[in-house]
Formats: C-alpha cells, sequence, structure tokens
C-alpha cells in the first residue's frame, strides 16, 4: 500500500484533485467527509463540541450547523485549536482504521488521504508522499466568498487562520498549481499519478 498525503489552503482546490486522483485510480480517505461523521447528533464528538461551543451552534435537527461553528472559530485563534483538539484525535483514529481496512483486502493501492490539516497536526510524517495543491490568494479569495457566501472580509480571516501555504510547499513532494481551467489541473495530476504509480512500483509494500 502507498499513502499519499494531499492537502492545499482553504479554498485551493482539494476537492477537484482529489476526484481526479480517484478517476485514475486511487482510493480516497476525505478526512472533511470523516469530520461530518463525527459530529453526527449524539456521538461522544459532537458532545464535546456542542459542550465547549454551545447549543446555538445546533439546527432544529440537532445538527451541527457548520456555518455557524466557523464563524465562531475562525475569528477566535484560541477556540480553533480548541476545535481541533477535540474533533482532529477522532479523525486520525478514523483515518488509521480505514488504512488497516484497505491494508487487508489491496496491498497494491494507492490510497490518498485528503485532508486540511495534513502538516499542522503531523499527519503527513507517516505516509510515503505528500502533494500540496496551491491556488493564488486571489482565487482562494474568490472561491470562498462563492462557495460559503461570506464577505472578503470574512474570507480572509479564514485564509488567515490557516498555516501559510508556502510553509506547506516547504514539506511537499509535489506541488499542484490548480488556478487555470479544469484541463491544466487534470494534465498536472496525471503527471503526478504517473510519478506515484512508478514510485509505488519501487517501495516494497506490505
Amino acid at each position: 500500500m502507498f499513502v499519499v498525503g494531499l492537502t492545499g489552503g482553504i479554498a485551493s482546490g482539494k476537492s477537484v484533485v482529489s476526484k481526479i486522483l480517484r478517476e485514475l485510480g486511487a482510493l480516497l480517505i476525505d478526512a472533511d467527509e470523516l469530520s461530518r461523521e463525527v459530529m453526527l447528533p449524539h456521538k461522544k464528538c459532537w458532545e464535546k463540541v456542542v459542550a465547549s461551543f454551545g447549543k446555538e451552534i445546533l439546527r432544529e435537527d440537532l445538527t451541527i450547523d457548520r456555518k455557524k461553528l466557523a464563524e465562531h472559530v475562525f475569528n477566535n485563534p484560541e477556540q480553533l485549536a480548541k476545535l481541533n483538539s477535540l474533533v482532529h484525535p477522532e479523525i486520525i483514529r478514523l483515518v488509521e482504521g480505514k488504512l488497516e481496512e484497505i491494508k487487508k483486502e489491496d496491498t497494491q493501492a494507492i490510497v490518498i488521504i485528503d485532508a486540511a490539516l495534513l502538516v499542522e497536526t503531523g499527519m503527513y510524517k507517516n505516509y510515503d508522499r505528500l502533494v500540496v495543491v496551491h491556488a493564488r490568494e486571489e482565487t482562494q479569495l474568490k472561491r470562498l466568498m462563492a462557495r460559503d457566501g461570506i464577505s472578503r472580509n470574512e474570507a480572509q480571516k479564514r485564509i488567515n487562520s490557516q498555516l501559510p501555504l508556502k510553509e506547506k510547499i516547504k514539506l511537499a513532494d509535489f506541488v499542484i498549481e490548480n488556478d487555470g481551467s479544469l484541463k491544466e489541473t487534470r494534465e498536472e495530476v496525471e503527471k503526478v499519478f504517473k510519478t506515484l504509480s512508478s514510485l509505488k512500483s519501487t517501495k516494497i509494500l506490505r
């Protein structure tokens, strides 16, 4: 099994890249999906988050309103760190469990771990390679404003709350530029996947 971390800044286009990688034959573990899973009503993580941030972050059906939670934590570094400390240990546990399942079924798999905070949590150190998706900050701002329906100022705060992309790039084995067309991005991803496949063939898989 060959495990690759995939990360980038907020709204850099990781989901587009992960979709292409999956189409090319990689298996995908999506940390954002897992974060939704661990925060379903009445799960342990949900209980901890609600206890820490209050019932005002809940919808009528008791699911967590991620937009309200984001507004709360992205303006407060201490609160963001607190949220991460509650959620990420559980996500890491689930990722490790899924990797064990895949290992039993397919030792030849290329597995992509798509997670925003791979570098910040140190998770990337456990994987064979790290891929960082890069987009210019102006591109990130426009995507974030359109995606989440927020102001430019709020979008800037969310970008600023994360580790700068240049710091992630320093640790990357591959950088995929995602400012251009979908065709250009796909071509870059295909090149990276071809190299990853070659690297996998030289690794003693276990």
